[in-house]
């Protein structure tokens, strides 16, 4: 009996939260439908594009991107704190990788390596534009350049399915 009038209490006392909860939310609907919505918010936002890397036969995400108007493929490699460029790419791009100052310590899947940081204007893949994006370049030992998180995590999302990585700018 006392199991019984403690469930009766617990499913009173969750209706009455339950209703609580919907009283207050239509009292917020309400006082929202009360405020003038600003012109510039009225307007529908304009839907977001998304960009797809699809998965390799390898099992990794490979990303033909443009770095400063300039083609790059990247592992796309979301263990990587920044985008990291190998010496040839970076050559590749017109940066002078003989007057960087290689004083940053890094670990790479090969071990400890040397880079230098650098800024990137752009990096786009797919429509996937990001600005002024934080870079390493690696001295030695990197074998393919990185697509980290300085490009990764300035993105509105990413989502990785079983078949490509899709990229929310």
């Amino acid at each position: 009996m006392i199991r019984f009038v403690a469930i009766a209490a617990i499913g009173a006392l969750s209706a009455v939260g339950a209703a609580r909860a919907v009283a207050s939310l239509d009292s917020d609907r309400y006082a929202a439908s009360l405020r003038p919505e600003p012109a510039a918010l009225a307007a529908p936002a304009p839907a977001a594009t998304q960009a797809s890397i699809r998965k390799s036969a390898d099992g990794h995400y490979w990303a033909e991107a443009s770095v400063n108007g300039k083609a790059v493929r990247f592992l796309v490699d979301t263990g990587a704190t920044a985008v990291a460029l190998t010496l040839d790419d970076a050559k590749r791009l017109g940066i002078d990788t003989g007057k960087l100052s290689y004083s940053y310590d890094v670990i790479t899947a090969d071990g400890k390596a040397r880079a230098a940081m650098v800024k990137l204007a752009s990096i786009s893949i797919a429509g996937a534009k990001v600005d002024n994006v934080d870079a390493l370049v690696i001295e030695k030992g990197l074998g393919a350049s990185l697509l980290g998180m300085s490009y990764l995590g300035r993105l509105r999302a990413f989502e990785a399915t079983q078949t490509a990585l899709i990229l929310k700018p």
